[in-house]
């Protein structure tokens, strides 16, 4: 008598079971594109480098990145979550599987990271400008740099690329690579550097919110383009991301998200 009730139970649980299963089946239909999933990327990125890719007052990872990439998933039927990370460790994670993209203003004309991931058509055009304090008569541009000088920039970025390359050179004392962009901007307005080589569009959303304390001086170097990046021979999701990328060029909602957050 026991055994049958314990069989009883068993395939009323069973059957509870199943309606679960095929109920929570169903919110993902509704969810979905013809009856199936809404498929779901990591994307990684660095958020200290804005207006590209920064947090909101309650720690939310937002950015014109974020946007752009938000309005390509929509338009190819797919949905995006964002990690902030180091930015050196954007491209190990992507060839590691552990994120599907990158999000975070990389230079897609870079040749070693191409030999690492597949970028995506290019979205911006950028370059590296040389930021000193708002006061500096000294330093009027890239030339002005002298060996007694200490010079900072973001780590993995072109911008250390171009001061590793002028320490090589002694052309200044001593390369400062830090790991945020906040960081450098940081050391140059207390003084412990004498400049920073950085994106343009970076340093120039940061002098907007602090143009009593620094300034660009110079001319633009290093003209660069900025590409979403995924794993190498991740195809599916590269053509979708160009396909988006086209369509909001060409459905004036790129031009929109360039007004939000560079103006």
């Amino acid at each position: 008598m026991m055994k049958a009730n314990l069989k009883k139970i068993m395939a009323a649980a069973l059957i509870a079971a199943m309606a679960f299963l095929m109920a929570a089946c169903g919110g993902d239909d509704q969810d979905g594109e013809e009856g199936g999933n809404v498929p779901t990327y990591t994307a990684v990125t660095e958020a200290t480098f804005p207006p590209f890719d920064t947090v909101d007052e309650d720690g939310n990872v937002i950015g014109f990145d974020m946007d752009l990439m938000n309005a390509i998933a929509e338009d190819q039927g797919f949905k995006v979550t964002y990690t902030d990370m180091e930015f050196d460790s954007l491209i190990p994670a992507v060839q590691a599987g552990n994120a599907d993209m990158i999000t975070a203003g990389m230079n897609a004309e870079d040749e070693a990271r191409r030999e690492k991931v597949d970028f995506s058509d290019t979205y911006y055009d950028s370059g590296l400008v040389v930021v000193v304090k708002e006061d500096n008569e000294t330093i009027t541009g890239i030339d002005d740099l002298t060996a007694d000088m200490k010079v900072a920039s973001q780590i993995g970025t072109t911008g250390a690329d171009s001061v590793n390359g002028l320490f090589n050179d002694g052309k200044i004392k001593e390369a400062v690579i830090l790991n945020g962009f906040d960081t450098c901007m940081l050391q140059l307005i207390n003084g412990d550097v004498s400049a920073v080589i950085i994106d343009k569009p970076v340093a120039q959303a940061y002098i907007n919110k602090q143009a009593d304390k620094v300034k660009m001086v110079g001319e633009t170097l290093n003209a660069e383009s900025y590409g979403f990046a995924v794993q190498k021979g991740n195809t599916e999701l590269l053509d979708k991301i160009n396909a988006g990328l086209k369509n909001m060029k060409e459905n004036g909602t790129y031009d929109k998200l360039v007004e939000k957050w560079f103006n």
